[in-house]
């Protein structure tokens, strides 16, 4: 007897043919077997369609959704909630590789604990000659999802607010339907703010120190995250920790715990890149934004 799909994994692209196969290939070999996902191609001119296309016709547990025109990440990933119809979901981007008991592993702890969301961690996978290699979990990573918790919340857990990616995770469907979760428009950075929300309005939630996701650290330089030296790039990802922070606002010892960590990972990074930058608004902008997160790090 097969049994109905547990799982949905939405897998939004644009202009990623070269690495979508190794993400599609990566759910093919999940360990638990009850999934489907959702492709959604977002008007892409280099092939990507086609990719999803092959692997839809491949194997039915892929969907192709297409885009007419390029719509942006949030609005791709927004279409595919709507067709969501399995007990949980989850969310791929189609550059990177999911683990093989990825699912296995977050559903199970879903299933056992009865948690709305599990949380796993993630390493960088970055290149390596002509090829990629996963390094180490990172600290902050770490932080947000080791030792193992379940049925934990942010007053018990507040440094998991560290984790404000959307594609390490697994929910219930009824949890973003309840709440009416969505992904904003029209912005760079779609996942934070949104992964600040699922963890306060959680009536519990699970972490997991497994890697589920190897995020791909693209060699040509390309993704979103490795271009915050365009000054637009730079600005939107101060906006994005500020929307973050302010959904915690009622939570302050979750507020503090996320503005140490930006403090910590965040601000020296983003320095490097103003103090090298020919616009000196940039760092002006950095020392207010730092200024404001020592403020929200700090004991009342």
């Amino acid at each position: 007897m097969i049994r109905p799909p547990l799982v949905t994994v939405i897998v939004p692209g644009w202009n990623i043919a070269e690495f979508a196969p190794a993400a599609l290939d990566s759910l093919r070999a999940q360990t638990l077997v009850a999934w489907r996902a959702l492709l959604v191609d977002d008007g892409s001119g280099d092939g990507t369609g086609a990719v999803f296309a092959r692997y839809a016709d491949l194997d039915d547990r892929f969907r192709l959704v297409p885009h007419g025109r390029r719509r942006g990440l949030g609005a791709a990933r927004n279409t595919a909630l709507d067709l969501v119809e399995t007990p949980y979901l989850g969310f791929l981007d189609a550059d990177d590789v999911m683990t093989p008991r990825a699912l296995e592993l977050l559903v199970g702890s879903l299933e056992e604990s009865g948690s709305d969301l599990a949380v796993g961690a993630y390493v960088r996978l970055r290149p390596d000659g002509d090829g990629y290699l996963p390094g180490p979990v990172q600290p902050w990573v770490a932080e947000a999802t080791s030792p193992r918790r379940t049925g934990v919340t942010l007053d018990g857990h507040p440094e998991a607010t560290g984790n404000v990616v959307a594609w390490s995770k697994v929910s219930r469907t009824a949890f973003w339907r309840a709440h009416g979760l969505r992904f904003p428009e029209g912005v760079l950075y779609e996942d934070q703010a949104v992964a600040q929300r699922m963890y306060t309005l959680a009536r519990a939630f699970d972490v997991l120190p497994d890697v589920v996701v190897q995020w791909r650290v693209r060699a040509d330089g390309t993704s979103i995250t490795q271009r915050e030296a365009d000054g637009d790039v730079f600005l939107a990802c101060l906006e994005a920790m500020r929307d973050g922070l302010a959904v915690l606002a009622a939570h302050d010892p979750a507020r503090r715990a996320r503005a140490g960590q930006i403090l910590r990972m965040d601000v020296p990074r983003l320095q490097t890149i103003a103090d090298a930058h020919p616009d000196a608004s940039l760092r002006s902008r950095l020392a207010a934004f730092a200024h404001e997160v020592q403020a929200l790090a700090s004991p009342v």
